[in-house]
């Protein structure tokens, strides 16, 4: 009896314990539009897209790029080190140790991700701004990375293309984020000097600083469905003007309506869509499509 209290059932408790710590958390995520339950694996494989509503849901920085290059495999590209919480702000935490968390739970150093690969064959720099990592906020070190990133593209004579997702610039950092937005300006400038085409993909949402910058400075701008796009929120535009703002105000299909956005694509359609523009900017002959492809189409 003593073996089976003091042995057995110990191990069945601790085997059941570790089981359960073993199930994430997030195993079904729910349709905000439909209200629908959709296991968290069906909704990744479909790129983070609800299959009954088409809504767009947040896609991990990580995941996007290994969708958007050829076989999941790129260089990744890293921007310089920087000093860490330079003004020693402090709120209700340290800003340091904000860091510190967002770090660990998101396993990058900040809110800019960037590689230099292939798109459907077509030489390319994407950096994806991660919005898991404080909100996707600008400060020195994503500054940093995009401009390492342009200036990457701008070694390799290739296209650039941006994923925007932003809350705005990081207040923990003051005037140094601030000074984020015409660093990046330059940056694009020597884009341009350089002959090379500027892609904006604009996801929800884009907003702050970031809009008032590199995000609006594209060649072409394209943005996923129902995205939130503007500086300033529409509660604080309405009060300010003190007038109603239309329906559907500050989504991309409005923008769309009104010029601020050339296109509004499907998820599923980004990539073939950005690397038949960015071939169409370059002058590259259009990709030849097998045989066996044609026919998967068609069918």
């Amino acid at each position: 009896m003593n073996w089976i209290k003091n042995f057995v059932r110990p191990r069945i408790r601790s085997l059941l314990g570790t089981a359960k710590r073993d199930v994430p958390e997030n195993m079904w995520i729910k349709d905000p539009d439909s209200g629908e339950m959709v296991f968290y694996k069906d909704l990744e494989a479909n790129q983070f897209v609800f299959p009954g509503s088409n809504h767009h849901h947040r896609m991990p920085a990580a995941l996007r790029l290994t969708t958007m290059f050829d076989g999941g495999e790129f260089e990744k590209i890293s921007g310089p080190a920087v000093a860490v919480d330079p003004l020693k702000f402090k709120d209700e935490k340290r800003y340091a140790d904000r860091l510190k968390d967002a770090k660990s739970k998101t396993g990058v150093d900040d809110s800019i991700q960037a590689g230099y690969g292939q798109v459907n064959e077509q030489a390319m720099v994407v950096a994806v701004q991660d919005m898991g990592f404080i909100g996707g906020s600008l400060g020195m070190a994503a500054g940093d990375a995009i401009i390492a990133a342009m200036r990457m593209a701008v070694s390799k004579a290739c296209p650039f293309v941006i994923f925007v997702a932003s809350g705005g610039a990081r207040m923990q950092e003051g005037i140094l984020s601030l000074m984020q937005l015409p660093r990046t300006t330059i940056a694009v400038q020597q884009l341009r000097e350089a002959g090379l085409p500027y892609i904006v993909v604009l996801t929800n949402p884009t907003t702050g600083g970031v809009t008032a910058s590199y995000a609006m400075l594209g060649d072409v701008h394209l943005a996923e469905p129902q995205a939130t796009i503007g500086f300033a929120g529409q509660r604080v535009i309405e009060q300010t003007i003190r007038e109603k703002l239309p329906e559907g105000f500050q989504k991309s299909e409005y923008l769309r309506e009104h010029g601020m956005v050339d296109s509004v694509v499907h998820r599923h359609e980004m990539k073939s869509t950005v690397s038949r523009i960015a071939r169409m900017l370059m002058k590259a002959p259009a990709r030849e499509i097998s045989a066996g492809a044609l026919v998967a189409v068609n069918a």
